[in-house]
């Protein structure tokens, strides 16, 4: 046994400590302290050095970014609120919205009354429209107010009605559909345009617009359902008999209607004043009811031509 403590060959000498690296930087006079960021963890046993934690500084882009995200926000806004305002501007300007409105205030009640005049002009003696304020009245407290809701729920339910006919002749199809509602929509604008350029020919000075005499135009539709219908339930006779009664009443309702706006001077005294002038108009407003029956007859004709008088065939073809 050796001085220190083995016993022969077989055993272990003491091994070396060996010193980090980094003391070896000991030996360098000019430094003041010692890099312990190596010897921090032990190494190769799965750690990785601890890194200080770093403190975000602002950056001039980031004192940048918030005040300019900010303007640029505040820069759309304002640029949507005056398009909105330029948009309004124009759609007012070729479509009147806020006189729409006007045109489509109507409740049931009115409906019902409406409807009734249309069908039944001669017992109706006061045919003045309301004022207020020098503004007409809404037309559900005015049943001799012009409105719209009644033209065009009539024109979609004479497309509907004209469906339905086609259909008992077995001859529907989206096409000629289509070419109905064109055709009456068409008319309706050629019969407006036309009515126009005879009030500025005649130069009459009345408050009828452009919309009232599209609402006027569009009353046609009540009595060319009527006609239909009854064609379909009743046969050629009952759609001539039907027709021609609604024929008689929107040309008595056009007449009493458009002579207080056509003949606003006479009627303003009460008497119709004697004048070439005012006898044309007359001739205008009478040329103007007589045009209601022709189209009426006109759009609707083509729909009878064949129809059957059984109600059961219509009803089989609702059902199926």
């Amino acid at each position: 046994m050796d001085p220190d403590g083995g016993s022969g060959g077989g055993l272990r000498q003491p091994s070396k400590r060996r010193l980090p690296a980094a003391s070896s930087s000991m030996a360098d006079p000019h430094q003041l302290f010692d890099d312990t960021s190596s010897s921090s963890t032990p190494a190769g046993r799965g750690y990785s050095a601890q890194q200080p934690p770093t403190v975000g500084y602002p950056t001039q882009g980031s004192f940048l970014a918030e005040p300019m995200s900010n303007f640029a926000m505040a820069y759309g806004s304002t640029l949507a609120s005056q398009g909105k305002e330029i948009v309004d501007k124009n759609i007012d300007r070729f479509i009147p919205v806020t006189k729409l409105k006007y045109y489509f205030a109507v409740d049931t009640v009115y409906v019902g009354k409406k409807l009734g005049l249309l069908l039944f002009p001669f017992m109706h003696q006061d045919w003045q429209v309301q004022y207020q304020q020098d503004r007409p009245v809404a037309p559900r407290f005015d049943i001799n107010a012009p409105d719209l809701y009644i033209p065009v729920m009539a024109f979609i339910t004479y497309l509907l009605v004209a469906g339905l006919a086609l259909g008992t002749q077995n001859r529907f199809s989206p096409d000629l559909l289509g070419l109905q509602a064109s055709s009456a929509l068409a008319w309706l604008i050629v019969e407006v345009l036309a009515v126009l350029l005879s009030l500025y020919l005649v130069t009459v000075n009345t408050d009828l617009t452009t919309i009232d005499l599209v609402a006027f135009s569009g009353y046609k539709y009540v009595g060319m359902i009527v006609g239909v219908v009854s064609g379909l339930l009743f046969g050629k006779t009952g759609y001539y008999l039907l027709l021609s009664w609604c024929c008689l009443a929107i040309f008595v309702f056009m007449i009493r209607t458009l002579r207080l706006k056509i003949l606003s001077e006479a009627a303003a005294e009460g008497v119709l004043v004697r004048g070439a002038k005012n006898q044309l108009r007359m001739y205008l407003t009478m040329a103007i009811a007589a045009l209601q029956p022709l189209f009426m007859y006109w759009l609707t004709f083509h729909l009878v031509r064949v129809l059957v008088s059984d109600p059961s065939h219509v009803l089989y073809v609702l059902v199926r």
